[in-house]
């Protein structure tokens, strides 16, 4: 090809140099040997249904019934996300890659504490506490992480854009949700403070709902293994070291809270490092 270049040049008349440069720039490999990139990573279906007020703790002493405390979350769907990527493109006929993704969507959670005769007394809105962060209080999440290895195979292998298709197995890591079991349990065995919901402080009703958030931490994550489908497309340009990226996966497996219902489509799309 360069041969040719050159003889182009002589016939025309044309720069040596620049037709060499453009030449090299042609024949040149169009796709990395190893690659890293960070994505925005969306997943789609994920969804937590919104409860009604349920009663956690009756509030009974010798004096009589003082009231009860009652429960109830948001609901969200949809989690937005991201990720990294790591892939190999040297290997003859299929190519790897590891992909690290995170996850989460919100919901809003709040106890609300009423006296004997059904009135509303407080309501306060559960938040989880972050230390050293800017927006220093967030409401609850529901938090998702996977790590994919996969294993995909070029369709074609055209210069510039390379689409393939692929699959492989997947790790699932993900958060308990304030559920209305859970907070009821906390709240037989913490929630004795509020014997006396009218002489309730604030910074009282506030730690109440820290320890609730620091007693959901404590649950610990639930963990799975299962697998993905994926369809996608990388392009890079000869010699520049940066790529571009897309993936639809499709998952299946892993473990998850009673109350998600968790969604089975994701997305990544992203650049990143290609050597």
């Amino acid at each position: 090809i360069i041969l040719a270049f050159a003889l182009i040049a002589k016939k025309k008349n044309m720069n040596f140099k620049i037709i060499a440069a453009a030449a090299a720039f042609c024949v040149s490999q169009s796709f990395a040997i190893i690659g890293l990139g960070f994505h925005y990573a969306p997943n789609f279906g994920t969804e937590l249904k919104s409860t009604t007020e349920k009663e956690v703790l009756s509030l009974d002493s010798e004096a009589g019934n003082l009231g009860n405390v009652k429960y109830a979350h948001g609901s969200f769907s949809d989690m937005q996300g991201f990720g990294l990527k790591l892939w190999i493109d040297i290997l003859p006929i299929i190519d790897v890659e590891a992909t690290y993704n995170i996850q989460f969507g919100s919901y809003d959670a709040a106890l609300s504490m009423y006296g004997p005769d059904g009135a509303l007394i407080k309501k306060q809105k559960i938040e989880l506490e972050f230390d050293g962060v800017p927006f220093g209080k967030a409401s609850p999440k529901f938090v998702s992480m996977n790590g994919d290895l996969s294993i995909t195979y070029p369709i074609t292998f055209l210069p510039v854009i390379r689409p393939y298709i692929g699959g492989g197995v997947t790790y699932y890591l993900s958060t308990p949700v304030l559920s209305d079991s859970f907070v009821g349990k906390f709240m037989e065995s913490t929630g004795k403070v509020l014997l006396n919901p009218e002489n309730l402080t604030p910074e009282e009703a506030k730690q109440l709902a820290n320890d609730l958030s620091d007693a959901l931490t404590d649950e610990g994550l639930s963990t799975g293994i299962g697998g993905h489908i994926l369809v996608g497309m990388r392009a890079k340009l000869p010699i520049i070291p940066i790529a571009a990226y897309a993936n639809y996966k499709y998952y299946f497996g892993g473990e998850f809270d009673d109350e998600i219902e968790f969604g089975r489509h994701a997305v990544e799309v992203g650049v990143g490092f290609a050597l």
